[in-house]
């Protein structure tokens, strides 16, 4: 498992770093012929779904550290087992968020199919969209190898840099 995770954010980073190189790029040469007086007409809006293409992948890497926001000083605070048993529920919820967020994003695809995008109008609005359910999809995996530690997990994980931020800020 430790392999997998480690190859599948290895994948996510790159995937990340693609597209951050992708937008820093378009958004440069968009502000290059800005100045030289000659705008390109859908960098702004090629620039959006890049950022939320990133926000999105960049959510699934976050999934697979264990990095996203949290508030863990009233769990890290209870007894191992109550501890396991309320992150096992909470693994549970957000798979069940991120399988109804792309189930509703694989519905809404065909609907979006006519649409697209406005300064460029050969890019379907279905294919913007599609980060929805793909990054549902790796998130999801990325959450269940959590909640598969945790099922196996017989004592709790160390803490990061050795200090609970609980017991860090007493």
């Amino acid at each position: 498992m430790k392999r997998f995770r480690a190859a599948y954010g290895r994948l996510l980073e790159w995937v990340v770093i693609v597209l951050m190189v992708v937008l820093a790029v378009e958004v440069t040469l968009g502000v290059v012929f800005r100045f030289a007086g000659r705008s390109l007409i859908w960098y702004d809006e090629v620039a959006s779904v890049l950022l939320a293409w990133v926000t999105f992948y960049g959510s699934a890497l976050a999934s697979v550290r264990r990095s996203h926001i949290g508030c863990p000083e009233l769990v890290e605070r209870m007894p191992w087992p109550a501890r396991r048993a309320v992150s096992i529920a909470a693994q549970i919820l957000v798979i069940a968020f991120f399988a109804l967020l792309g189930g509703v994003g694989v519905w809404i695809a065909p609907i979006l199919a006519t649409d697209t995008l406005v300064s460029l109008p050969w890019i379907p609005m279905s294919v913007v969209q599609s980060v929805i359910p793909v990054s549902a999809a790796l998130i999801i995996v990325a959450e269940v190898m959590h909640l598969i530690d945790l099922f196996n997990a017989k004592r709790p994980p160390p803490r990061a840099g050795g200090v609970a931020l609980a017991e860090a800020t007493q």
